[in-house]
Parts: C-alpha cells; structure tokens; sequence
C-alpha cells in the first residue's frame, strides 16, 4: 500500500481546523499531520514536515495566508490549496498569483474536499465552480474563440502573442489554453487525444518554459494571453 496523503491545516478558528481534521481523517488515504493557527506557524510547519498540502486560510493574524502561500511555494515545501469565502475574490487572485494549486469554499461538502486534497496530491490543480465564475468574468475583458473551433487557430495566428508564450512549441500552447480552462492532466488528454503520460509531460514543461510554480499561474497567463474563453 502506498502511504497516505500527508495533510496540514492552517486556520486561526480551532473548530474549523477540527471541522477539516474530521472530514479528511475519515479517508483512509489521508492524513493530518500538524496544524497552524497563523501564517508564521504554517511556514514553519510546513518547513518541519513537508506535507504533501497545505489547506491555507486566507485571513489570519499577523502573517497572512497570501503571504505564508508564497513562502512555502518558493520554498517548494508542499502545494497549497486555499480554502475561502466568496466575497475574498481580491484575495484569491492574489493568492493564485503567490503560487497556491487551488480553491475551495468552507462550505465544501465533505466528499468534494477530500476528492480535492487527492487531487492536489496527484498534481492536478482544483477550484470551487464559484471561483472558476469569478476568475473567468475577471479575464473576460475581450471575447476569445472557443477552443478546438475552426477558427482558432487563424484568430492566435493573426493575435499579437503575448511574450511570455512565445518560448511554447504550438502543442505546448494547446496545453496551455486546456490549463486556461481548468482542465485536469487527464481532461486535457481527452480534449487534445493524446495520453494522460503525455499531458503531464507537456504541462511540467509548459510550467518550466512559463516559469510557473503552479498550473493555476499559468491559467491566469492563458487567460490573460487570450488563449482560453
């Protein structure tokens, strides 16, 4: 058996960390591992133990978990998903921009945060639908061609291509536009019929080229190069 997905919690609400520590301890694959109350606390948790992820408050005392996403993402000592309320979205893009993997509600139900937590762990990125709307209505400034229609490849051809895309072999930018669009590594081998080995391949070296600490970093890029809807 392999081991378990190794879990910590950084909340400063104890019973939302006893909520979390509840619900993902009824998962026979997961454990939790160390909890923090603050920002600081989560960076030198994370230093100590290396967890596999980090479920990150946003709003904490002293150090907040923007701040605290970032530090452990470059210091590359375990993914971050965020756990948030919808009126943050400010504070979710940042947090994107600072490196976390993903988004949550805290009213996710139960089943949907450990499928989360699981999914982080195999190096997918994950985001709560609402979020997906706030983050799609905040790039959605110009219209762009739907992926996959005739169209579009004659629309990228005659666009300006951003910079920092033009390192990207064509199929590398396919990859990129699915990560604009949230697809996992094995949704984007369906929408571009390769292998899911393959998309993994494409999308680490897509994260290189872009210099990405995440695949949510390089949605927001995507997006902002026009390549996803």
């Amino acid at each position: 058996m392999s081991r378990p997905i190794r879990v910590a919690l950084a909340d400063d609400h104890a019973a939302i960390r006893m909520g979390l520590r509840l619900i993902l301890e009824t998962a026979p694959d997961i454990e939790v591992v160390g909890e923090a109350e603050d920002g600081q606390s989560a960076i030198e948790l994370a230093r100590a133990l290396r967890p596999d992820v980090i479920l990150m408050d946003i709003r904490m005392p002293g150090l907040d978990g923007i701040r605290a996403t970032r530090a452990i993402v470059e210091e590359q000592a375990s993914d971050v998903l965020v756990l948030t309320t919808f009126d943050l979205d400010e504070y979710v893009f940042e947090a994107l921009r600072a490196g976390a993997v993903g988004f949550l509600l805290k009213t996710v139900e139960p089943a949907e945060l450990i499928d989360a937590v699981r999914r982080v762990a195999a190096g997918d990125g994950v985001l709560a639908p609402e979020v997906t709307r706030a983050l799609l209505g905040a790039f959605a400034a110009a219209p762009t061609p739907v992926a996959g229609s005739a169209a579009t490849a004659t629309a990228v051809a005659e666009a300006s291509i951003d910079p920092r895309i033009e390192p990207l072999t064509e199929r590398e930018r396919d990859v990129l536009t699915e990560l604009g669009r949230g697809l996992s590594n094995q949704q984007i081998a369906r929408a571009l019929f390769i292998t899911e080995a393959t998309a993994k391949t494409h999308v680490s070296r897509v994260l290189g080229k872009l210099g990405c600490r995440s695949r949510m970093q390089a949605a927001v890029i995507a997006r902002e190069a026009g390549l996803a809807a």
